[in-house]
């Protein structure tokens, strides 16, 4: 696992972090952005972020301990399907469900999008891209959680040390980072 963690925190550092001026979902001003979308839209991106977070979760004993993993939408929507997909091949599927910003105004009229079937709530793992704040983790559990899913626990793929992982926490939300802001910037 080491030599696929390795390949990734190497593509996220090369196609993924950029220096400059950039406004963050937050709001906040940041002088680097980290676009974790332009290594997981890439085949092999998508198989690293697949084989790195499953393992990720089976570390913190939680793979059989959850149904699905859930991704934000935008940039949690590929790692949920990285991993689901990854899981199933290792013969221990988790669905995958996406979590959008707000529910659509047509059709089923959903915010949660996926395999799920009204009255039976699933244990869920929350996968986003990057954590700054946590603000759009936090209202992702709370939508999973109004349709009867629990959340156990929020993994990221980078958190950038803003204070997200804190704010979550004293929520009550457990948080796996897979890589920090340090390792990505090589500070």
């Amino acid at each position: 696992m080491s030599d696929v963690r390795t390949r990734l925190l190497e593509r996220l550092r090369s196609d993924a972090w950029r220096r400059g001026t950039f406004r963050l979902a937050s709001g906040r001003e940041s002088d680097f952005f980290i676009d974790c979308k332009q290594v997981a839209l890439t085949a092999e991106g998508h198989h690293l972020v697949g084989e790195v977070f499953f393992a990720t979760l089976d570390a913190a004993g939680l793979v059989g301990e959850v149904d699905a993993v859930a991704g934000v939408a935008l940039g949690g929507c590929p790692l949920a399907s990285a991993v689901a997909l990854t899981s199933f091949a290792k013969g221990r599927p988790l669905d995958a469900l996406y979590v959008r910003k707000a529910a659509k105004d047509h059709g089923t009229a959903r915010r949660v999008e996926g395999r799920v079937e009204a009255g039976r709530g699933l244990r869920v793992a929350l996968l986003e891209d990057v954590l700054t704040t946590g603000g759009s983790s936090r209202d992702a559990v709370d939508a999973l959680r109004a349709e009867g899913h629990s959340v156990s626990c929020v993994a990221v793929l980078v958190d950038r040390g803003e204070g997200g992982r804190e704010a979550l926490e004293a929520a009550g939300v457990r948080v796996l980072p897979v890589f920090t802001r340090a390792e990505i910037t090589g500070a």
